[in-house]
């Protein structure tokens, strides 16, 4: 299926028009926006790039990525190694992901609907991943929000889950330029709550254990708190484009990308920084657990709501971006109707969790199944670049590229043979390959994966015919 739209808008009556409609025209019109995976034309964009900042930098001050901070130390790290780590890995995680999301402004579309240039048929594969994943993401930040919200309003907690999901469900059918602005607000609000934790953490003194972890076995550790940082950062890189994709196309393509890098550089190495610093006292990871290392009372309460709003922040982008890659399945919903939509399945997702007591395994199979990022990446930066190339330097036209069929067979094959070469190297929960267990736990699985789709797609995309 062909990318709708891309030379114009369809008649109401054209059975694509559901990928279509109403556009936010300018910052702080928080109107639905009715808008799905259509491109956005060159005379509705608006916005500067400084507003990717806030918008990747909000949904990651999370306790979540407070807790995955602690990583380091568990493994026998000492504090400036596991930083050292930390700030490696996500580096080399935002990058893609903000190299990726200058597209939006190139071309107007979302990240999923482009990857279609590259999948053709086949980018229901990554739709699908990209979908479910966005849900069940939205469960496990859901359950801990909840939580939170049931906590600081004495509810029971399928009544705290509700009113997240609720929350979070009405954000991602407000759309664009809602989530936006949200991000803006809980930028300045979120960093002050975690100011507020790092201090009650300083008053306790430095809590930073000593290395217990020696020679390869220190090597190994450090891989996998890198790579750990490292998912973390490129878990947004499918989304990328998402939130850029109103900006015009005379943006400033470098201070899109730094603006993005910034934003998820910073968020994410200052929540996993003040994890690697208080992992002696963030041994109850639940939201009880950060009103207890609060004090409680009015502290507490601060603590509880920051969860909260946090939980929503990052799950209103995983409903709006869950919505689109419904769409690019080519399923015929309305984006708004998407988004409430992997709302409402998050919330018995999240009640079924909560009585099963499996949040751990869920996470690890989210966690393993997070992998395909590094290929998907991978296999649309070289078609991008082939085509780019190909043009001879002249911007890429989205409707002239869209028009001609692609092949499905390079790129799902790239896709699978990556993914199947990181297994081996992989280290979960769930699994311990081989040779990341004779690397004493080291986690390669990311880099193997780019590496191999590279390997793969580049010469399969060069045995294309000539058009």
């Amino acid at each position: 299926m062909s990318v709708p739209y891309a030379r114009g808008e369809a008649a109401p009556g054209d059975p694509r028009h559901v990928f279509d409609g109403r556009m936010p025209t300018a910052p702080g019109d928080l109107r639905v926006e009715a808008r799905g995976i259509a491109p956005v034309p060159e005379d509705a964009r608006y916005g500067s790039p400084a507003r990717l900042f806030t918008v990747w930098f909000a949904p990651n001050l999370t306790m979540t990525g407070v807790f995955t901070g602690t990583v380091g130390i568990t493994l026998g790290l000492d504090f400036p190694t596991a930083l050292a780590a930390v700030v490696l890995g996500t580096l080399l995680g935002a990058v893609p992901t903000a190299y990726l999301g200058t597209w939006g402004s190139r071309t107007g579309a979302a990240q999923l609907p482009l990857a279609r240039l590259a999948f053709g048929r086949a980018v229901t594969v990554p739709g699908a991943l990209q979908w479910l994943s966005s849900i069940a993401w939205d469960a496990l930040i859901g359950l801990f929000g909840g939580d939170a919200l049931a906590q600081l309003c004495g509810w029971p907690f399928w009544a705290g889950v509700l009113v997240m999901m609720a929350g979070q469900g009405a954000l991602g059918v407000l759309g664009y330029e809602a989530i936006h602005r949200l991000q803006t607000v809980m930028t300045f609000g979120l960093a002050a709550a975690f100011t507020v934790v790092a201090v009650k953490l300083a008053d306790g003194g430095h809590t930073g254990a000593s290395a217990t972890a020696h020679g390869a076995d220190r090597a190994g550790a450090f891989v996998l708190t890198c790579t750990v940082a490292l998912s973390l950062a490129l878990s947004w890189a499918p989304y990328a484009s998402d939130f850029s994709r109103y900006l015009p196309r005379t943006a400033s393509r470098p201070r899109m990308f730094w603006c993005t890098l910034l934003g998820i550089g910073l968020s994410f190495v200052a929540v996993q920084a003040l994890g690697l610093w208080g992992a002696a006292q963030f041994t109850d990871q639940t939201a009880r657990g950060v009103d207890r290392l609060l004090g409680g009372g009015a502290l507490g309460a601060f603590g509880l709501l920051a969860v909260a709003l946090a939980a929503l922040c990052s799950n209103a982008m995983n409903d709006y971006s869950g919505s689109l890659a419904l769409q690019t399945m080519g399923v015929r919903l309305p984006r708004p109707v998407a988004a409430a939509f992997a709302a409402v399945l998050g919330f018995p997702l999240v009640l079924w969790m909560h009585a099963a007591d499996t949040t751990a395994r869920f996470q690890n199979v989210l966690l393993f199944v997070g992998y395909w990022i590094p290929g998907f990446c991978a296999v649309v930066i070289v078609d991008w670049a082939a085509r780019a190339r190909a043009r001879g330097g002249r911007p890429v036209d989205l409707a002239e590229e869209t028009a001609r069929p692609q092949p499905w067979w390079p790129a799902l094959t790239a896709f699978a043979v990556a993914f199947a070469a990181a297994v081996p190297f992989m280290n979960t929960g769930l699994y311990l390959g081989p040779a990341a267990e004779a690397l004493h736990g080291a986690d390669l699985a990311y880099p193997v994966a780019f590496v191999a789709a590279l390997l793969v797609y580049a010469p399969l995309r060069g045995l294309r015919p000539r058009r």
